[in-house]
């Protein structure tokens, strides 16, 4: 119930942000190259192993998801919020995004050849976290990837830290914490980028991206 309700708050959080939340974000991979580059480097490593489909869970806008078309990727979107999916939908005509909670995929096991999930899982309780990378590892092919970002919390004695979020309440995590989670899942770290926040910047938190991968052995979850 506690998930239940945490998930509900969230989606009727953003319905409510989602025009305001399209228009700031429009454009802010123009000003931040590291996340560029971090996202060129998913879209490799998924082209190199083979590629396939992507999914951009928590996609919002769809902004990001039209960012990794560009990129060359199969790529798709998926959101819990129906305001989002639906305002990414007007600016993307071109693009499918779905409604859908990062939970419970509506995705065959073992489908896709890659998984964005860029502070989608920031509004996951902490004790929901592991089923939901258990989620990500059974939509992925053997030898597919994961990039996750989320901001980083900053004592490793409290590895999760609730924070207030502009939107909705959510959560850091300490990197190596997470790492270890997903390792747990089935999902091995292979690079991690850590962007420091500038003086302007309102929260000063550390942000974290972590490109992860399934092995290309691991068919339990395959299709």
């Amino acid at each position: 119930m506690i998930e239940h309700d945490a998930l509900r708050a969230t989606r009727e959080a953003y319905d409510a942000a989602a025009s305001v939340y399209a228009q700031r974000f429009k454009d802010e991979l123009r000003d931040r190259p590291l996340d560029r580059a971090m996202l060129s480097a998913f879209a490799g490593m998924v082209t190199g192993s083979g590629g396939g489909q992507v999914a951009d869970l928590g996609c919002g806008p769809g902004h990001i998801t039209a960012h990794l078309q560009e990129s060359g990727l199969a790529v798709f979107g998926v959101d819990a919020s129906p305001v989002m999916i639906e305002s990414a939908r007007h600016a993307y005509p071109g693009l499918r995004f779905d409604v859908g909670s990062m939970a419970a995929l509506d995705i065959a096991d073992g489908a896709l050849g890659g998984v964005l999930s860029r502070w989608s899982v920031i509004h996951t309780p902490p004790g929901e976290l592991p089923a939901v990378l258990a989620e990500f590892h059974r939509v992925l092919a053997p030898g597919g990837h994961l990039l996750i970002g989320f901001s980083a919390a900053d004592d490793p004695s409290h590895p999760t830290q609730v924070f207030d979020h502009t939107v909705a309440p959510a959560y850091r995590w300490w990197p190596d914490h997470l790492s270890a989670l997903l390792r747990e899942s089935g999902l091995v770290e292979k690079a991690r980028m850590a962007r420091r926040p500038e003086p302007t910047e309102r929260r000063q938190f550390q942000e974290i991206h972590l490109l992860a991968r399934k092995s290309a052995a691991d068919r339990g979850n395959a299709s």
